[in-house]
């Protein structure tokens, strides 16, 4: 089991490698296998990018996030123009319902409103809109109107596990509460978490995800 100064390494060596990151723009601290990521990048996409990373390494349990984003002079926008450029984004992209959805941007912050009828539509219109330049946060608070299915849901991730790492997700069990669900159990990998939350997510009615899913790292599975 890693202790937290070789998790702390890891992660410093990850943002290194990475190559739209700048490591030395990001702080790492790591207090009992939480990793604390802080600086300064100049776009919201590295921002999530850095959360990224750190969360794939093996050994974090968690991240938080004290990373800002800070728009040089140069990528400054107002905050007109911002909305201008999200109502155009949403626009072009064909899986986004745009006349659904409603924009609102304040200190460069995009809030977006309305309701679609699924949840690949909902993360749809966050993607278009947290590339723009200026942004510096997206507040993603579109509806999915359909009810969800727990049977439905944990077919859609045990063929989505099948597809992408080759094994079923018997561990996972998602329950329904409305439109949210939560997902509990445990899997091999944080790529496997995500894995199971955008399945979730990409699933007709579901407007909200927590994912209680617990990471058993492999190597133990090997050491006991």
């Amino acid at each position: 089991m890693k202790n937290d100064a070789q998790i702390q390494t890891d992660v410093q060596n990850q943002l290194k490698w990475e190559p739209e990151m700048n490591a030395a723009q990001i702080g790492v601290a790591v207090n009992n296998g939480i990793v604390t990521l802080s600086g300064i990048v100049d776009n919201y996409p590295k921002k999530l990018t850095a959360e990224r990373i750190a969360k794939n390494v093996i050994g974090v349990k968690a991240v938080a996030l004290d990373i800002q984003v800070g728009i040089s002079p140069v990528n400054r926008k107002s905050d007109t123009e911002i909305a201008e450029a999200c109502v155009n984004a949403l626009r072009w992209d064909s899986s986004v319902p745009d006349d659904k959805l409603k924009v609102k941007v304040e200190n460069a912050t995009v809030t977006i409103e309305g309701t679609v009828e699924w949840g690949y539509q909902r993360l749809a219109a966050k993607n278009a809109i947290m590339k723009l330049t200026g942004v510096k946060g997206v507040n993603n608070m579109v509806v999915v109107k359909q009810k969800p299915s727990s049977i439905d849901i944990k077919q859609r991730i045990r063929q989505s596990f099948i597809t992408t790492a080759g094994h079923e997700a018997d561990n996972i069990r998602p329950e329904v509460l409305g439109s949210k669900v939560v997902l509990r159990g445990s899997v091999k990998s944080h790529y496997e978490k995500e894995e199971a939350e955008n399945t979730a997510w990409a699933t007709p009615g579901v407007n909200e995800v927590e994912n209680k899913i617990e990471v058993v790292f492999e190597e133990f599975f090997e050491s006991a």
